[in-house]
């Protein structure tokens, strides 16, 4: 099912806030390249649409609520248009992208879309040097309120943690596309910012 125009309209307005520098309608439109390319391997693939779009709609880089908020904000806007079973399913894809960590508890099928889900959500790491450069630099404009010191600690320990997983994506595919460069990549930007 396709997204309401309407809906798409505020969403693209959110997206535009002036804050984000990465988390923006360009990071939604790389996201739709990834889906239409692996689209096949999707179970069930209207609630991965939904919850592409609507995943980082609430951003606010001084928040810890963000996805919680993102998920409450497709639960208002959805819900005449996806039954409940979508609906519970795209809320719990956004969810997810806060630890970005698979849930417990979830069928075969609903674990490799939240898998493949999660995996394209972090498909700039893998991107090229320049790609993933840029959305380095994006991150610490988004983050502009927080001192060197502080943003050099904390972003050197988000980036650290996929590092320290067996592996950074969860799904096959995804780990032959992108977890050497994503590894390269993270292993460059570490050097940068603890060298």
């Amino acid at each position: 099912m396709s997204i309401p125009d309407q809906l798409l309209i505020r969403l693209r307005e959110r997206y535009s806030e002036p804050h984000r520098k990465y988390h923006t309608w360009t990071h939604i439109e790389a996201l739709l390249a990834h889906y239409a390319v692996l689209e096949r391997h999707f179970f069930r693939k209207t609630p991965v649409l939904w919850a592409i779009y609507w995943h980082d709609a609430v951003y606010d880089p001084q928040a810890k609520d963000n996805e919680i908020q993102s998920a409450e904000l497709l639960k208002t806007e959805a819900t005449d248009f996806l039954d409940e079973l979508d609906l519970a399913s795209a809320i719990l894809l956004i969810e997810a992208t806060e630890r970005h960590e698979v849930m417990t508890g979830l069928s075969l099928e609903d674990r490799a879309d939240m898998e493949l889900f999660l995996d394209i959500d972090l498909s700039i790491l893998g991107a090229r040097e320049v790609v993933f450069d840029n959305y380095e630099r994006n991150i610490r404009q988004e983050y502009s309120f927080v001192s060197d010191d502080a943003f050099r600690s904390g972003r050197s320990k988000v980036l650290r943690s996929f590092l320290e997983r067996d592996h950074i994506f969860y799904s096959e595919v995804c780990r032959q596309k992108w977890e050497t460069q994503a590894r390269n990549n993270l292993l460059r930007a570490l050097d940068k910012l603890e060298g």
